[in-house]
């Protein structure tokens, strides 16, 4: 029996030795993998719905939903009807109006926006300003996004050109617009939009008609070529020759040219948790990413810590990402106040943005438990973000 066992052969009776273990290590290698949408929405439901809680389910039920889009109108198109043709459908310009909240609202704000639920942050680390200095400069600074009501499902034609080629307007989502209304650019300012592809946001800095001395920048070449692409189909040759664009690794700018401008935009590289949830290309939960994906908040740290030495001082600077996560948000503001004080002896004092809670309250839904900045959460009747934003002004 010895023998036989020994020479491959089985003994009589006991018919063909199985040799399903001969090919194991194969069978474990070409099983199917989890799809990267899947660990992204398992990751989302492990730590999202502490943070969240009660309001977890409805944000993901919009996440993984159609998203919903704004029209941000290109002012340098000749298409002059396109305001009266978006209105007749129903549509509405969502940032035009908030003037008119804000001179209504006195010294108090929305119920859910209230900070009651805002825990306090240390004042050895953080400290936050009492109030913003009102919006009007930055509302009434030309632009324009239409939006839908929310529960109105409708979506936007493709754009079109006019006469000279430029696109009448930009689909966007209309909560990329908070951040560049934050930042508030006044004439003359220097901007720096440190990571500026595909170009959205850079698009909307231009439409302010003020934003005369803009670098655009990004690490990405590819995503650059995006940018210039963006700029060519939107902005006249005149102008787009005024934009510096570069492609610069964001986080060497301190050094670059430090103390140099008086607003900075850090969109970071984040999450992206709505593609994170819906698209399996270019998915940072792949599992070959997944150092990337943790190395996240330390790209995050020192790209905004790039952007406060690049202002002037009493210069200001907006942080943003489309995640909902603390660890990319309000974690990375503490941190960076930290090293800015014990590192560079930079004091950063975080501003109040309370006051966006009231002022596009009809357009989005705000949680209300950000401790630090605002956070747009996705939902089904207004199904925009996520999209965090905070703004910093270097003392």
């Amino acid at each position: 029996m010895l023998l036989l066992l020994r020479r491959g052969r089985p003994p009589p009776g006991l018919g063909p030795a199985p040799r399903r273990y001969r090919y194991k290590e194969k069978w474990a290698a070409t099983a199917p993998r989890i799809p990267p949408t899947r660990l992204a929405l398992h990751h989302f439901d492990v730590t999202y719905s502490l943070q969240l809680r009660d309001r977890w389910p409805s944000v993901r039920a919009g996440l993984l939903c159609e998203q919903k889009y704004g029209a941000l109108l290109n002012n340098f198109s000749a298409v002059r009807h396109v305001a009266q043709e978006l209105e007749l459908l129903n549509a509405t310009d969502f940032v035009s109006p908030a003037p008119k909240k804000e001179a209504g609202r006195g010294d108090g704000v929305s119920p859910e926006g209230s900070g009651e639920g805002r825990t306090a942050v240390r004042a050895e680390t953080v400290t936050q300003a009492g109030t913003s200095p009102p919006l009007r400069a930055s509302i009434r600074s030309n632009i324009r996004c239409y939006t839908f009501p929310r529960g109105d499902i409708t979506r936007f034609r493709p754009a079109r050109p006019d006469t000279l080629g430029l696109l009448d307007y930009y689909l966007m989502d209309a909560a990329s617009l908070l951040p560049v209304l934050a930042l508030n650019v006044q004439p003359d300012d220097f901007v720096l939009d440190l990571c500026a592809a595909p170009g959205g946001k850079t698009l909307a800095l231009l439409q302010t008609g003020i934003c005369v001395h803009l670098a655009a920048n990004d690490v990405s070449i590819s995503r650059t070529k995006r940018l210039y692409q963006i700029l060519h189909s939107y902005v006249p040759r005149e102008i787009r020759e005024t934009v510096r664009v570069t492609s610069y690794d964001g986080r060497d700018w301190g050094q670059l040219e430090g103390g140099t401008f008086h607003k900075v935009l850090v969109d970071v590289p984040c999450t992206t948790d709505r593609h994170s949830v819906m698209e399996q290309d270019n998915n940072i939960f792949h599992r070959r990413r997944t150092k990337e994906r943790q190395m996240l908040p330390m790209l995050q740290l020192q790209l905004l810590m790039a952007g406060i030495l690049a202002t002037k001082p009493g210069g200001e600077v907006v942080y943003s990402t489309c995640s909902l996560s603390p660890l990319q948000n309000e974690h990375v503001i503490e941190r960076a106040v930290e090293v800015a004080e014990t590192q560079y002896n930079i004091s950063v004092q975080v501003e109040d943005l309370s006051h966006f809670r009231t002022l596009f309250q009809d357009t989005f839904s705000f949680f209300s438990d950000c401790r630090l900045g605002e956070l747009v959460l996705p939902h089904l009747t207004a199904n925009f973000g996520p999209m965090y934003f905070c703004k910093l002004r270097r003392m």
